[in-house]
């Protein structure tokens, strides 16, 4: 069994990482090396260090659990695993996040969201998208409609009483019947489209027509937020971009593949978003902060917490295993920003007691929360931040899953009582 090679340059691993994903020792690591199976080579910049080909090491690992356990594998193949589709929007390397090549903590502080947007949906900063503040391209204007204005009163009334997921995605679903291109999806309709989106959803937030002219300046703008957060917003925005097959990214590629327009995607992966394992955890994590926001000792009400069988959410990735780099970017941009703030005290703090407790680092989910906690902004906000950025991504893949042409449709393994007259 050799290493493939294929035509896409391989990320490099150290080789406890390496070693650890096999789970061999270095020794069986070199020997594997030395009889082809895994592609290694100089570290830049180090004389000594060598990286080892993810790709290949991956391929070593799924042909090693296959040889061992067939039916193990299987069932494993839809869990924290193997990749089962292909996208060339976002790798995930264990210590990094890249968007199309492109170093996603660098963009979130280099880039604005139309750039990031542009380079997820069509691969470069600079695509024609509109930049009108309802943002609708004016050849299309005239057919779409607004919803915020343009919807009976009281359908806006019963609106306002929804909480964020829920007002979305009626405020989508009320668009894409409006909308008489929304099942156009070349590739050149669906990026101004999802533009278009995106501006809903911010509208959802705010509960009006954007008078800033980016989302990054309205949010602030309506959450009462001054200049100097602005940049912290924009860069959960693009943090939260995309993260490669996530349920919601996935159930959005899935509708996408079933020919559904992008309205129907993002909807679709508002509902997955909402649910308290994925973003509704960052819910979760607000309302442990403000219960132990009075607690004297956070380490030891943190370690009653566990007494108790509650967990302590927000903390530990099982792709960062060193910790979410995401996270630290936005704590980093919390500390310098907001150093003299006593609510940025205590979210350090707790941090600091729970990555004591249980040995992990802060995750996402902590950090929109933090976000949310010093900046004061209102209860449910980071998880609107998260949908607002993570649309990007799922709009991105409904791009490059309308242009497969194919439909997802995994098989199940039968495990159920067999049927009379047939030989399992």
């Amino acid at each position: 069994m050799k290493a493939a090679h294929s035509g896409t340059a391989p990320v490099w691993m150290r080789a406890a990482d390496a070693a650890g994903v096999l789970r061999v020792s270095r020794a069986t690591l070199y020997a594997y090396v030395s009889r082809g199976y895994i592609r290694s080579q100089a570290m830049p910049g180090s004389s000594r260090e060598r990286g080892y080909s993810r790709d290949d090491v991956e391929r070593l690992r799924r042909r090693t659990e296959e040889r061992r356990d067939p039916d193990k594998a299987a069932a494993g193949a839809l869990h924290w695993g193997v990749p089962i589709l292909e996208s060339s929007i976002t790798l995930i390397d264990g210590r990094h996040l890249y968007y199309r090549g492109q170093d996603a903590v660098g963009l979130a502080r280099s880039r604005s969201l139309k750039e990031v947007a542009s380079l997820i949906w069509t691969g470069r900063f600079d695509a024609a998208l509109s930049t009108a503040p309802d943002g609708m391209d004016r050849a299309d204007t005239a057919n779409t409609a607004d919803t915020a204005n343009r919807a009976p009163a009281g359908e806006r009334r019963l609106a306002a009483r929804l909480p964020f997921v829920a007002r979305a995605q009626s405020a989508l679903a009320v668009a894409s019947a409006r909308d008489p291109l929304a099942f156009d999806v070349r590739p050149g309709r669906v990026a101004p489209c999802g533009w278009r989106i995106l501006h809903l959803l911010a509208r959802a937030v705010t509960r009006s027509r954007p008078e800033a002219p980016t989302i990054d300046q309205s949010l602030a703008r309506a959450w009462g937020v001054s200049s100097r957060g602005v940049d912290l917003l924009r860069s959960a925005l693009i943090l939260c971009a995309d993260h490669e097959l996530n349920v919601s990214s996935f159930t959005a590629r899935s509708v996408a593949s079933a020919g559904s327009n992008p309205y129907a995607v993002v909807i679709a992966g508002l509902a997955a978003l909402e649910g308290t394992r994925h973003g509704g955890a960052s819910a979760r994590v607000e309302s442990m902060l403000a219960s132990e926001r009075r607690a004297r000792d956070l380490r030891s009400a943190l370690a009653a917490r566990l007494r108790r069988g509650e967990r302590i959410d927000g903390f530990g990735h099982p792709l960062y295993p060193s910790g979410d780099p995401r996270a630290a970017m936005l704590i980093e941009g919390l500390r310098a920003m907001y150093a003299k703030s006593a609510e940025l005290a205590f979210v350090l703090s707790f941090a600091e007691a729970a990555t004591s407790a249980i040995r992990e680092e802060p995750n996402i989910d902590f950090a929109l929360a933090a976000l949310g906690s010093v900046l004061g902004l209102p209860s449910g906000s980071p998880l609107a931040l998260f949908a607002i950025g993570r649309a990007v991504g799922w709009i991105g893949h409904a791009i490059e899953q309308y242009a497969t042409g194919q439909l997802i449709r995994p098989r199940a393994k039968y495990v159920g009582v067999v049927p009379g007259g047939i030989i399992p």
